[in-house]
């Protein structure tokens, strides 16, 4: 197991960039002060010995050094030791919709990234509860079995997509399906499902579904995205918007949020339904819900000691700056050799 214990210092690593924009900056003033003085052909063979190859590779060499010492900073460590530890708690898995519907924009960003954004959330208010991450369209699949690493969780519902799924449509009840499948190998850890969707569902008996998870344990909450007024269906290419989607008689596509559609589903699962619009959900409610749910006891494998790896990073970045104190900005042979072959190339061209 690889962590950084001090992951908020890898922001730092933006600077890296800003110096070196910074640097050429510096260089290309001084270039122009040096272009005052006199004609180049004059001023370098009053310096025939200054490198104009060396300044890239030092510069290269502090930024490596930089890097290695915010990155040191955070301090890597690896997982050295996994121990079993017992745990109270649930298991909360989430069905998300990444059909194109998804991709209306009556939610900003869109409806898609507000769902991302709501699960992120609810990820952070969740305590002793191991979580799993089912997305559908129409057809559906697992992207996260069951874990207690809520950081693995949001790294895997970042790269989420409507791309993920060639099948577009809205299976709700295959998603349904999958859960019950996949995640009832532990009968004594309590289950609730949560569908986030804008209830666009046209492909399965979704309400079939939600009864047969219910017998099997499951508790199947729904939550709504989007507007029921409707919104179109934008289309990308290379993230660039190209237009919005239309049927085959060239009439531009509506969607809307079907609360009707996942009421009955939530009610059908013994849940509960909740409308988020274009609005915040209110989670306070569902949190609550999910912690009425008797909690059971489980086994989990958890790495309980970890050695740091700082020390390496900071003797790298000894190192380099060393390396690069040592280096001269004059001309060894090697590369008074690069330069007549550069100047020698220059000429060819012309």
């Amino acid at each position: 197991m690889f962590r950084f214990e001090n992951s908020i210092y890898l922001y730092l690593l933006v600077l890296i960039p800003v110096i070196f924009l910074l640097w050429l900056l510096m260089r290309r003033l001084r270039n122009k002060a040096m272009q005052r003085i006199g004609e180049s052909s004059l001023i370098k063979s009053l310096l025939p010995d200054y490198s104009r190859y060396k300044n890239w590779i030092k510069i290269g060499i502090v930024l490596l050094a930089f890097a290695a010492v915010i990155i040191g900073t955070a301090n890597p460590q690896i997982g050295t030791r996994l121990e079993e530890s017992k745990r109270e708690g649930i298991d909360v898995i989430i069905a998300l919709d990444i059909s194109n519907s998804m991709l209306a924009e009556d939610v900003k960003p869109s409806r898609l990234e507000f769902a991302k954004q709501s699960i992120s959330k609810l990820v952070d208010r969740l305590q002793n509860d191991r979580i799993g991450l089912i997305v559908f369209a129409g057809d559906a699949f697992i992207q996260l079995p069951l874990t207690t690493d809520f950081s693995a969780a949001k790294l895997f519902l970042s790269v989420v997509d409507p791309d993920l799924i060639q099948v577009q449509g809205t299976a709700i009840g295959q998603a349904i399906d999958i859960a019950v499948k996949n995640y009832s190998f532990d009968d004594k850890v309590k289950k609730a499902l949560i569908i986030i969707s804008d209830g666009e569902n046209h492909e399965d008996d979704a309400l079939g579904s939600a009864q047969k998870a219910m017998k099997a344990g499951f508790v199947v909450n729904t939550i709504g995205i989007g507007s029921t007024q409707g919104s179109p269906i934008p289309l990308y290419n290379n993230n660039q918007r190209t237009g919005f989607m239309k049927d085959k008689d060239g009439s531009l596509v509506t969607t809307r949020m079907n609360p009707e559609m996942l009421s009955q589903i939530a009610s059908a699962g013994n849940g509960s339904f909740l409308a988020a619009g274009n609005t915040d959900p209110d989670l306070s409610k569902l949190i609550d819900k999910l912690a009425g749910i008797d909690k059971k006891e489980y086994k989990s494998k958890l790495f309980t000691d970890y050695e740091d790896r700082f020390q390496y990073l900071f003797g790298l970045a000894l190192l380099l700056i060393i390396f690069e104190l040592v280096i001269s900005e004059r001309n060894n042979k090697l590369m008074q050799m690069l330069n007549k072959f550069v100047e020698s190339r220059s000429l060819i061209s012309k």
